[in-house]
């Protein structure tokens, strides 16, 4: 696939994501900086995540547990602090520009898309990973023609393979990467499942890579051993900052010894891939025995498995939406599609089910901002939606 005039993915080198996520705190200066400390650390682009409180949470959102452990109360105050104004992401992008860098974003609701759109600096898009579920954001950002970049943290495989069915034209049109991902802030080495990329290589055929959120600088280098063809990491201006994403961030020093490491690791892969031995073996082959093979063999990458890890469990639960109705419903009323979105937590029917709810009737009366469940709607055949 391409991102601006970059090549990622067929042996380019492995391409650097510095996640600033929520670590400007909602204050756009600080998100200068941390661009600022992007370019310098050596990243090739900068994340930036788009939200709305009111958009993403419903009235049954949860805190989850590294939330709460971080000092967080409540998780719509929570979001409505870190949300940085599209004025100020915009410049933001634009100072990722004059570094060279590219600027991608994570929309977190399908009606926020069309902002984005609006806004045209962004370079790509990513989703996070609890919507991999979430066939309607994905197909609105696969609409949009731009490069797309696809978390799969708490997910298993047949999930991941369903996401990849979904997005399967825009894959063939080289426009689709995936990443592994332990949704655990942090992550312990023990569970950083590195080799679960070998197992959505099974099902995928575009670009796969590493979100990592291990607090480790040499697990980029790790996953670049192994074929990282995409590495994404949090990065901080400090980690004793208060906020729920500091402690499973970088500080730009450690961020600039993770990318040497993955960029030497990438470039030795691919020099090994390439020349050859005066025997005529294949060099890759020979250092395979050696160091690929040993890193392999390390019980703290995990086996090549994609699974849901223990530690993932809760994120799972509180961060996938569901969908919700835009308002209240009395019994025996019709859903139509005008009364649906998507929010948070994962309590209810995922959003890729959204064709099982639209013109269905209510089972009994139904609180608006509250996750559906199959139990609430009548069953049946749905009717044709006339809203």
């Amino acid at each position: 696939m391409r991102i601006g005039t970059r090549q990622v993915g067929g042996g380019a080198g492995v391409y650097v994501i510095a996640e600033l996520g929520v670590n400007h705190d909602g204050d756009a200066a600080r998100a200068i900086d941390l661009v600022d400390a992007a370019a310098h650390a050596g990243a090739d682009a900068v994340k930036f995540q788009l939200f709305r409180a009111e958009m993403l949470m419903s009235a049954a959102s949860e805190l989850a547990a590294y939330q709460r452990s971080a000092g967080e109360s409540d998780p719509r105050e929570m979001l409505r602090r870190l949300e940085l104004p599209i004025e100020a992401m915009a410049r933001a992008a634009q100072r990722a520009h004059d570094h060279g860098l590219h600027a991608i974003v994570t929309p977190f609701s399908v009606e926020l898309v069309p902002a984005a759109e609006a806004m045209g600096v962004w370079d790509a898009y990513k989703t996070a990973s609890p919507d991999v579920v979430h066939r309607p954001l994905l197909d609105a950002l696969a609409a949009t023609g731009m490069p797309m970049i696809v978390s799969t943290g708490a997910a298993d495989l047949a999930e991941v393979s369903r996401a990849a069915a979904w997005l399967a034209d825009a894959t063939r049109a080289g426009r689709v990467a995936m990443l592994q991902c332990v949704s655990c802030y942090p992550t312990a080495d023990a569970d950083a499942a590195i080799r679960g990329m070998d197992a959505i290589r099974t099902v995928f055929a575009g670009p796969v890579g590493y979100s990592d959120h291990t607090r480790g600088v040499d697990t980029g280098g790790v996953a670049a051993s192994l074929g990282a063809e995409v590495l994404e990491k949090h990065l901080t201006l400090s980690r004793s900052l208060p906020g729920p994403d500091h402690a499973a961030s970088l500080e730009p020093d450690e961020f600039r010894a993770y990318t040497t490491l993955a960029r030497d690791e990438s470039a030795m892969r691919a020099w090994m891939s390439d020349e050859h031995a005066e025997d005529g073996s294949s060099r890759g082959a020979r250092r395979g025995t050696r160091r690929e093979l040993a890193v392999r063999e390390d019980p703290r990458w995990g086996p090549p498995a994609k699974v849901v890890l223990a530690c993932e469990r809760d994120v799972r639960r509180v961060s996938r939406q569901s969908i919700v109705l835009t308002r209240s419903l009395r019994a025996g009323e019709r859903i139509g599609l005008g009364d649906i979105t998507f929010k948070r937590p994962g309590l209810g029917l995922e959003p890729w089910r959204v064709e099982e709810v639209v013109g269905r009737r209510a089972r009994h009366d139904i609180d608006a901002d509250r996750p559906i469940a199959l139990e609430d709607i009548e069953a049946g055949a749905p009717a044709e939606a006339t809203r």
